[in-house]
């Protein structure tokens, strides 16, 4: 491990590298003109142009929210751009996709018209948006997945979490972003975050801030042959709570890439019962783990859909570094995730997914460990085990087919499209985690591997849903549903 520090180096800077490769377009923002035309316009009829044209004007119309800047720095295109004709079908699909992408219109239609004999063009945008201000109940469960709570823990609902966030994804019509969150059940919560992506006339540098407090009268405090160990009841005094904020910079320089910068500042504590149980919970017995984190995130956003991707590569780079105060010394990580997507016949679609970690120092106290098995980066077919450790590396390969997609039109201002789309699929994964202290881990410092078959879903608002049937290396069956992307 003497080359760790230079990789983890390379990680942190490697992105800023290619930072520049953004399909050409340099996404700047153009002020579109404020006179009238009085010219006679006509239908365009690609099929009789054999030559570039000017894109004399650009009209928005249809957003009573959004801002105009907003949609004219995500397009690509710009006033007075020279466009061959026979590129204008792309670049319709590609206004389309990217203004769907921001996750505030149902639908974008556009209209071409022909202006002085064919030397310009007129280029009509109309977008229907969605509702701005999203209510949406949040459920969470107190263990990993919905599938350890439904059969391991018998799906006792008073393991379930259940809060109420307030959302308005385009406050003022700058895509800003401000949420409130109020949550009960077996973890309480409170939380507030705000997020402008443009504050300078450029449109490429944000800020926003992050608080949450949350607390709960049960938690984990070990893992024992692959499964959490708890402690506390349902009622009775509270064990563990958790202050966290933070302030952050987005710089993002063109359509496809961003770079995130947080300052955080993060204060853990648990009753005595924990420590008593683990003392290696925190450093050196400590009930409090207070820290300062230093965060950078780095994405590249080459696919067609974010939220379900079907075609294109995606990179998605993160570097941590956390100095404590108390309960924790230091430790820094890099995570990376790499996919690729692709269209192998009509129909027919392949992804392939790398997820991974570098962790500095490896001997970490034990809540700082994690590993496979937590949030998306676990094999299928091991979601019922925690797998603790450092360094690990996680492979999955999908081919799917689109079965059915059809969206069903509807006279409701927010809800003017319903869309839904079936792929059935069949997987392989593969993955491996070092742990330097495996304890009676039986699932450590070896190779991971499983396969089977599922059914994704993706309807409104970019809901997911995945039912998968994997087979383990253990021989172990099971039948798993989730509500996220691979």
């Amino acid at each position: 491990m003497k080359n760790l520090p230079l990789i983890f180096l390379l990680l942190v800077f490697a992105p800023f590298a290619v930072s520049g490769q953004e399909y050409n377009v340099k996404g700047e923002l153009r002020t579109p003109w404020k006179h009238s035309f009085g010219e006679t316009q006509y239908i365009l009829d690609t099929g009789k142009w054999d030559h570039k044209a000017i894109i004399d004007r650009i009209i928005i119309e249809g957003n009573t929210v959004t801002r105009s800047s907003i949609i004219f720095r995500e397009i690509g295109i710009h006033e007075g751009d020279r466009i061959d004709v026979d590129s204008i079908e792309f670049y319709k699909a590609q206004v389309k996709l990217r203004l769907l992408n921001l996750q505030l219109f149902n639908e974008v239609d556009q209209t071409i018209a022909e202006r002085k004999m064919g030397l310009s063009i007129c280029w009509t945008i109309k977008v229907k948006e969605r509702w701005p201000v999203i209510p949406s109940v949040t459920v969470q469960f107190a263990d990993r997945n919905f599938n350890t709570w439904f059969v391991k823990q018998n799906h006792d609902l008073r393991r379930v979490s259940a809060g109420l966030t307030l959302t308005d994804k385009n406050f003022r019509g700058n895509l800003e972003t401000l949420a409130v969150t109020v949550q009960g059940g077996y973890t309480q919560k409170l939380g507030i975050s705000y997020m402008r992506p443009y504050v300078n006339k450029g449109q490429t540098n944000g800020a926003g801030f992050w608080f949450s407090v949350s607390q709960s009268r049960q938690a984990f405090f070990i893992t024992d042959s692959n499964k959490l160990d708890y402690t506390g009841g349902y009622t009775g005094p509270v064990i563990l709570r958790q202050y966290e904020g933070g302030i952050g910079y987005i710089y993002r320089p063109g359509y496809a890439s961003r770079n995130i910068f947080q300052l955080n500042y993060k204060d853990y504590s648990v009753g005595d019962t924990i420590i008593k149980l683990n003392p290696d919970y925190y450093t050196k017995g400590s009930t409090h783990a207070r820290f300062f984190e230093l965060f950078y995130r780095y994405e590249y956003n080459g696919v067609d859909n974010w939220n379900y991707s079907l075609k294109g590569y995606k990179l998605v780079a993160i570097a941590i570094a956390r100095k404590g105060m108390e309960g924790l010394d230091f430790q820094s990580y890099a995570n990376v995730e790499a996919g690729r997507y692709g269209k192998v016949a009509p129909c027919w679609y392949y992804s392939a997914i790398f997820r991974g970690r570098l962790i500095y120092p490896q001997d970490q106290p034990y809540y700082f460990r994690g590993g496979l098995g937590t949030q998306t980066d676990y094999v299928r077919g091991y979601e019922y085990f925690i797998i603790d450790g450092s360094h690990y590396g996680l492979v999955r390969l999908d081919i799917k087919r689109e079965l059915f997609n059809h969206t069903w039109s509807f006279p409701l201002k927010y809800f003017t499209a319903i869309p839904l789309r079936i792929y059935p699929k069949i997987f392989a994964d593969a993955g491996y985690i070092n742990s330097p202290l495996p304890g009676n881990s039986f699932l450590s410092n070896r190779i991971l591997y499983s396969y089977g078959a599922g059914i994704d879903v993706v309807t409104l608002y970019d809901v997911k849903i995945r039912l998968e049937f994997a087979r383990n290396q253990l021989n172990q069956n099971g039948l798993y549903l989730h509500f996220n992307s691979e």
